[in-house]
């Protein structure tokens, strides 16, 4: 159990102790085999110098023994629990220095306990490796849609659900996210191009530049002199997700086998075992070979019969009910849908070609989903009879067509409770008979919050550390995108945030309930109201802290229109309810 220095439980591996013996009627007999290996916890050695610590957050920490000290890769969520995995590896192998370290890609646990590794981050002079575009990508997720990613994640990971046969027993990629500090030491040093070896603390990386795979900017690598390969999150021991349901734009699974068919020229037969940062690692030249080629086979699969049945005129649902995988790929636990899964990644697929209209004139202009539930239940001859009815395909064991009925009666009538209630008891059935993780997940805690109502978020990923790396367009559109347009439809304004630090200016405008922007050298003598300051002058301004220490020349009430049409995102909004 890890906990922060208030004593709060930040993660508790052994909340999963119950995963032992057979299967229970309550969780699908394939993922109660993932979750038993996947709760495993402790120090692995990988090979000789390279050791992961598994089990103390969704990731894995990888540490790879250099020189004079370790090189840490991917540090998981948290500071806490990035912290206790080298503290655990020094308990067996030396109280090493930490000499390096590198994200392999711009995902929260892939980043976030860097302060737990290097709390002073890189001011010793301690090398930081990331893919190109890593900075960009690990905070712009924040600016534009982070509350709702956010809310949707406490969803996928069951993030408020018991640890327990009736409720969460993992999330297919790993067990759960760990609730501690985040943070993010930017990187000192860009990887650009596959092929680009970087020497850190006298280690060799030979990198593969992957972009667009499992993250906008990503990167395998091998350690030639050791004869291992990392293949960051793009071949793990389950099928991963072409569409993330938190939320998030749409990979390429095109370039992912394509990535992959390349990871095999460059490194096959160079490498006697391949890991990731989740999962197990896997041992031998022909078996690495083996996983790389049917995970590739897996992704170009749903890829192509997707294309293929898009040309022959189906939508999304209807491919997703009518693509397989053959057995030869299905069958292999690696290629299980325990995080991704076939159904959501095929309409994933659909969507990044095609979009959200399937061509049909009935779905162009549908009701938004309470007028819709209205005249549902409406024509069913009321709440009562929608009921019945729902009962009935229950009965009949068509729980998905139950749930629909249900849905649209609880969107009609959100406080009716015997709707409610039914419709807590369909996603129940439908949660402990997933063999995905993510799906379970989704399933009960939308039953628990039909029956409890909506439980706070617990963390969040937007910590100081975050915002300080954004930059001032991103800060800005971080506003941009919160203003309420229709109370800003009247107002016009001007304003200049002028930060000398950077030598530049920025000109805002607010006109058409639309925040606008350019930047300059210079100031704008026509703006209502300039204010110079600092970087963490603007965060703390920006974060309701007030103006010490901003120097402000002109209608300071400006920036009161402005922050006063700029909404609070509600990191609760309700789901499975209106």
């Amino acid at each position: 159990m890890v906990k922060n220095a208030k004593g709060q439980v930040v993660y508790d591996a052994d909340a999963y102790g119950f995963l032992k013996g057979a299967a229970p009627d309550t969780v699908h007999k394939s993922l109660w085999r993932q979750g038993k290996l996947v709760a495993r916890q402790g120090l692995y050695k990988v090979t000789d110098r390279v050791y992961q610590v598994r089990g103390l957050d969704l990731s894995n920490m990888t540490v790879v023994e250099g020189e004079q000290g370790v090189i840490v890769i991917d540090p998981l969520i948290s500071a806490e629990t990035a912290a206790a995995a080298l503290k655990l590896y020094r308990a067996h192998r030396g109280d090493r220095k930490v000499t390096g370290l590198i994200y392999t890609h711009p995902h929260v646990d892939h980043f976030g306990g860097c302060r737990g590794v290097l709390p002073n981050g890189a001011e010793d002079g301690v090398p930081v490796l990331a893919p190109d575009g890593f900075l960009e990508h690990a905070v712009s997720e924040n600016v534009y849609a982070g509350t709702a990613m956010q809310r949707r994640s406490g969803y996928m990971y069951g993030a408020q659900l018991p640890k327990s046969a009736v409720g969460q027993v993992g999330c297919g990629l790993g067990q759960t996210v760990s609730l501690g500090s985040v943070g993010l030491i930017p990187p000192t040093r860009s990887v650009e191009r596959t092929g680009q070896v970087e020497v850190v603390d006298g280690v060799r990386f030979e990198f593969q530049m992957t972009p667009g795979t499992e993250a906008p900017a990503e990167m395998n690598f091998l350690l030639p002199d050791l004869r291992a390969l990392c293949m960051a999150e793009n071949a793990t021991h389950t099928m991963h997700n072409i569409i993330t349901l938190r939320g998030a734009q749409v990979r390429d699974a095109r370039q992912w086998a394509r990535y992959l068919s390349e990871s095999v020229t460059l490194f096959g037969g160079r490498a006697d075992v391949a890991f990731a940062s989740h999962h197990w690692p896997t041992w031998g030249g022909e078996l690495i070979v083996e996983l790389l080629e049917q995970q590739r086979d897996l992704y170009a699969y749903m890829h192509d019969q997707t294309l293929r049945l898009i040309n022959a005129g189906w939508t999304g649902r209807e491919i997703a009910e009518e693509v397989e995988l053959p057995p030869a790929l299905a069958e292999v636990w690696a290629n299980r849908g325990y995080y991704g899964s076939l159904s959501h990644n095929v309409k994933g697929i659909y969507q990044r070609y095609m979009g959200w209209f399937d061509g049909n004139p009935a779905h162009l202009w549908e009701h938004p989903p309470v007028e819709e539930a209205k005249r549902y239940v409406k024509a069913l001859g009321g709440r009562t009879a929608a009921v019945a009815r729902a009962r009935a395909f229950v009965r009949e064991g068509d729980l998905r067509f139950a749930a629909t009925l249900l849905n649209h009666v609880v969107f009609a009538d959100p406080e009716y409770e015997v709707a409610r209630a039914e419709l807590a008891r369909v996603y129940t059935r439908l949660g402990r008979g997933c063999e995905n993780a993510v799906w379970r997940n989704f399933y009960l805690t939308g039953a628990q919050e039909l029956r409890e109502g909506v439980r706070e978020a617990e963390t969040s990923v937007v910590s100081s550390d975050v915002l300080l790396a954004l930059d001032v367009d991103q800060l800005i559109d971080s506003v941009a995108v919160r203003v309420n347009g229709p109370r800003a439809w009247e107002v016009r304004l001007t304003m200049d945030w002028c930060l000398p630090s950077l030598g530049k200016t920025w000109h805002l405008t607010l006109r058409h309930g639309v925040l606008t922007y350019r930047s300059d050298t210079k100031a704008d003598p026509g703006a209502g109201v300039t204010l110079t300051m600092t970087k963490p002058q603007l965060l703390a301004m920006l974060a309701g802290k007030g103006l010490g220490g901003i120097e402000v020349d002109g209608d300071v009430s400006l920036l009161r229109t402005l922050l006063g049409v700029v909404d609070k995102p509600d990191p609760n909004f309700a789901i499975v309810t209106p």
